[in-house]
């Protein structure tokens, strides 16, 4: 078995196929996590890190295309693998445009779908470890679980939602540096769109109050630059 951590959303929703490639995505060691129409696998998306989607095209509810179109607004960088029967060329141009890294024709092998999988991962998830960023960051007297979207301090946990986590994340690995808010925005939500520039603000705010029993913890707004997470160690 491949030892790998990587962790799959799998849409699909023939019953028989889907339980066949769950079970054989897991025999090659991935962590897959199974729903069977669109509205499922976004509200799975929006509650759990993914190092990968693949999703079919034609299901209820939501069709492929458009579950895809919601996660890159959530997520621009998640690698989406399409699994579909169509086969015209207009139709794997709409997956592409949907923001696919992948198009798989059925019927297909399970050998290909693999060795697909593995060049993907490869390709985006090596930039990823090459970061050596910690799984959990000490922030004063807070510990954050930036995988599992968990901020602790005492006994207390609380779950950040992926936006929060991502933000935060940004600022642990920049801290005691500035962060640029253009940075931020298009790193984050794609886009350094003035409207989302304000939700990014309500964001901010919220992590200061989430962090506001450690009084050595300042997120410190630089007027009309961007923020930077310090922690004064002089104060313990």
């Amino acid at each position: 078995m491949m030892e790998t951590k990587a962790k799959i959303l799998l849409v699909e929703d023939d019953a028989n196929l889907s339980l066949v490639l769950k079970d054989y995505l897991e025999m090659l060691g991935y962590f897959t996590v199974l729903r069977k129409d669109g509205e499922e696998g976004l509200k799975a998306f929006k509650e759990e890190n993914f190092n990968m989607c693949i999703l079919d095209v034609m299901m209820p509810k939501k069709d492929g295309f458009s579950l895809a179109q919601d996660i890159r607004e959530l997520d621009s960088d998640v690698p989406i693998i399409f699994l579909t029967a169509k086969t015209l060329k207009e139709d794997r141009i709409t997956g592409f445009k949907a923001g696919c890294d992948d198009y798989i024709t059925k019927p297909f092998s399970t050998e290909e779908l693999s060795l697909r999988i593995e060049a993907i991962l490869k390709r985006c998830i090596v930039q990823y470890r090459q970061e050596n960023v910690p799984k959990v960051f000490e922030i004063g007297k807070y510990l954050f679980d930036h995988e599992n979207m968990l901020l602790s301090i005492s006994n207390d946990s609380k779950t950040l939602t992926r936006k929060e986590a991502a933000l935060l994340k940004l600022l642990c690995k920049n801290k005691n540096q500035l962060v640029t808010r253009d940075f931020a925005l298009k790193q984050i939500w794609g886009s350094n769109d003035y409207f989302i520039g304000r939700s990014m603000d309500v964001f901010i705010a919220k992590l200061r109050k989430l962090l506001s029993q450690d009084d050595t913890i300042t997120i410190k707004n630089i007027h009309g630059t961007g923020f930077k997470l310090e922690i004064n160690s002089d104060q313990d």
